[in-house]
């Protein structure tokens, strides 16, 4: 990659950077696909700047298999985040991915998959960290650009909701609440700057309950998954033999994957999130109420802002 400099990443940079990156070489994995049982290869390499993240799909005939990481790409939400493009060609289960780019700051990524599925690896976005740290990260010339939120938005729709507020940096307050006993209520608050994502966030597991297990494989779905790469709950029991990495890891892992479902906004966000039992859906339609005002937010240039922020707490920080 032309005029770009590379540089050695711990999980999560620090979003201060004001140039865009991309990776500096191709990493690759192998894993089974989630819902679809298949075993996919994945191969993740530098793009140019501008580019944002694209999946490409080498299965399907040429010229058919780029789809674009953006909301408007957005077909399914309904157990994961699927996307498409007009070539009726699919990527699904992408939010641990997209949260891995976010966490550790790939701004431009080409993500090419023999197959319909992100492979789950062990249901965390951890190996996905480790893959772009093998990779190292390059930074570009072009700068980056950040939304900044003016104006709170909210989505809702009584059983869930999720709100984004003016803030300097990108925090996320989120809580659910779940009758089996083993999850229960959890809350967490986060602000992802400085290694927060890779430390607290990025090894936290998508989980399920026994009791749909069959439901879902008579619907196709979950062929692939198993107590390797999920956390099994049996009301008020984890099914899984190393139990949990987190005490609260189902909440971590709801944080998980809000970052990856509001990466599709193509930019980081500065704001502060909000959540009370979000999900892909609810992520989504935030996204979409943030855009249909105008109002609401504005593109800024991440060098800026982040100066700006540091002088606004500089005086803060003398008296500390």
């Amino acid at each position: 990659m032309q005029d770009s400099v590379s540089v050695r990443v711990r999980g999560n940079r620090d979003r201060s950077v004001s140039r865009q990156t991309a990776l500096a070489r191709p990493a690759e994995c192998r894993g089974v696909g989630l819902h679809s049982g298949a075993q996919i290869q994945m191969t993740l390499r530098p793009a140019a700047a501008d580019s944002g993240v694209r999946f490409v799909r080498t299965d399907v005939p040429a010229g058919t298999g780029e789809i674009r990481a953006g909301l408007s790409q957005v077909i399914d939400n309904r157990l994961s985040t699927m996307l498409g493009n007009r070539h009726g060609v699919s990527v699904s289960t992408i939010e641990h991915l997209m949260a891995a780019f976010a966490g550790c700051g790939v701004d431009n990524v080409s993500v090419e998959l023999d197959g319909p599925e992100v492979p789950v690896m062990d249901g965390s976005a951890a190996p996905f960290v480790r893959l772009i740290e093998r990779a190292e990260i390059a930074i570009q010339d072009a700068p980056r650009r950040a939304i900044k939120v003016l104006k709170p938005v909210a989505v809702g729709d009584g059983t869930s909701m999720i709100t984004l507020a003016p803030a300097e940096t990108f925090s996320i307050d989120f809580s659910i609440d779940f009758a089996a006993p083993a999850i229960g209520h959890q809350a967490l608050s986060v602000e992802l700057v400085n290694g927060t994502f890779a430390e607290h966030i990025a090894a936290a597991r998508t989980f399920g309950f026994a009791e749909d297990v069959e439901r879902l494989r008579a619907a196709g779905l979950a062929r692939g998954g198993s107590l390797d790469n999920a956390i099994v709950i049996d009301g008020a029991r984890i099914l899984n033999r190393d139990g949990l990495r987190f005490e609260d890891e189902f909440v971590r892992h709801k944080i998980l994957d809000c970052i990856g479902d509001l990466y599709l906004a193509e930019a980081p966000i500065i704001a502060r999130v909000t959540a009370r039992r979000s999900g892909h859906a609810t992520n989504h339609d935030l996204l979409r109420a943030l855009f249909a005002d105008p109002q609401a937010w504005t593109y800024c240039d991440q060098a800026s802002h982040t100066a700006h922020a540091r002088q606004a707490e500089a005086p803060q920080n003398a008296v500390a």
